[in-house]
């Protein structure tokens, strides 16, 4: 399909019959996946540096010889986080790149630049179509045979603070205060410190390496909430049970799990990334050996006692990963009944208190709640997603 017109938005090249949409899909087959070809083994990264490398970069160089820019992929995408499987290529999926140019030559160069790739990049690449299709109504595009050029390509333009302030509401050359931090989602962050730099003439890699992990005070803040969660209902999952209520009990099993596999990942000093993402991102931290299998058992079984008793061995393994941080004086790890009442608890009270007081910098010790960054107290997409509500939420801390 021929592209005649493009705008730019936000810093970025956006053709004009191309949708801006990173939510909602339809999926369907694409004619360019073909199971039987031995490439489609590669994953998405390695398929984008390639893609970079032997197509896009070429083309730059002749035609503007001398341009500097940063190429990666970086920001939304399975692939971004190493997680794309082939269920991953039904949309959005493909060789594509990001190219990220200063404001003036971004004007000046970006719809030459896109023209000529269209005109030029190969009709497929490593058994993958360069072409994608139109988005549908849901914003989706596939890979599209073509025969012969205009390609419609997914090689897009951005600036680098157009990128950021579209993607996060953020400036990346201004500070970044603890509010921001604590509005960012999480997997919004890991795709940013996930992310695979090609090249980099414009200092990209200075301003990943910004946003590699929290700074140490909002990463006490952050340990504070999820403890703090497991403080107020490790109780109930026998409360609830002793009421016959076995589904309540299991509800909140399944939270407390949650709750103690984000600790793990600040313990690791990772980001967790959202739910489709966050058991396999969690079968790779060092100390998902020991724990899976503790939550398997309290996923799964009926019995609460059975749930307690994992949970119990669960909770003084985390403690235990606690206090091997040396964060705070040694706390206890092992569980003891909760107030005079029969059901074994950690106290997560207790972890809370003791890191609260290590925090140092005035501006998380003035914050008066234990909620934590905004993904600690919600999932919901409409909320994690909405960049324009930031400067909303960043008033619960102040």
């Amino acid at each position: 399909m021929m592209i005649d017109r493009i705008e730019t938005t936000m810093g970025r090249i956006i053709p004009k019959n191309k949708s801006n949409s990173r939510r909602g899909r339809k999926a369907g087959k694409s004619p360019a996946t073909d199971p039987a070809n031995p490439q489609l083994d590669m994953s998405g990264l390695k398929l984008a540096e390639l893609f970079y490398c032997e197509a896009v970069k070429p083309i730059l160089q002749v035609h503007f010889a001398g341009l500097r820019h940063s190429a990666a992929l970086i920001g939304p995408g399975s692939e971004v986080l190493g997680f794309d499987t082939p269920m991953s290529r039904d949309h959005h999926w493909g060789p594509r790149a990001m190219i990220f140019l200063s404001e003036a030559d971004s004007l000046k160069h970006g719809e030459e630049i896109r023209e000529i790739l269209g005109r030029t990049l190969p009709v497929s690449f490593r058994g993958y179509s360069t072409n994608f299709s139109t988005p549908d109504d849901h914003g989706v595009q596939q890979l599209q045979e073509t025969q012969s050029p205009p390609i419609n390509h997914r090689v897009e333009i951005f600036t680098i603070d157009g990128f950021f302030r579209e993607y996060l509401a953020i400036d990346p050359q201004g500070p970044i205060d603890v509010a921001d931090w604590l509005t960012f989602p999480q997997q919004k962050l890991r795709t940013i410190a996930n992310s695979a730099i090609y090249h980099d003439d414009l200092g990209l890699s200075d301003i990943r390496r910004n946003f590699s992990f929290y700074p140490r005070d909002v990463w006490l803040y952050q340990l504070v909430a999820h403890w703090s969660a497991v403080g107020q209902e490790e109780a109930f999952v026998g409360r609830t049970a002793g009421l016959g209520d076995e589904i309540g009990s299991s509800i909140i099993a399944a939270r407390l799990v949650h709750h103690l596999m984000c600790l793990c990942f600040l313990m690791e000093r990772q980001y967790a990334p959202y739910s489709k993402w966050f058991g396999t991102a969690f079968m790779k931290l060092v100390c998902a050996h020991d724990l899976l299998p503790l939550f398997r058992v309290v996923l799964s079984t009926p019995s609460w006692r059975q749930r307690e008793k994992a949970l119990s061995e669960a909770y003084e393994l985390v403690a235990q990963l606690h206090n091997r941080l040396d964060i705070t004086s040694r706390l206890p790890a092992k569980v003891s009944r909760y107030y005079g009442r029969p059901f074994l608890v950690i106290h997560g009270e207790t972890f809370v208190k003791a890191i609260r007081e290590q925090i140092q910098d005035d501006r998380v010790r003035r914050i008066s709640t234990n909620i934590g960054g905004v993904d600690v107290f919600s999932t919901a997409a409409d909320l994690l997603e909405a960049t324009q509500l930031r400067q909303r939420l960043k008033s619960l801390y102040a």
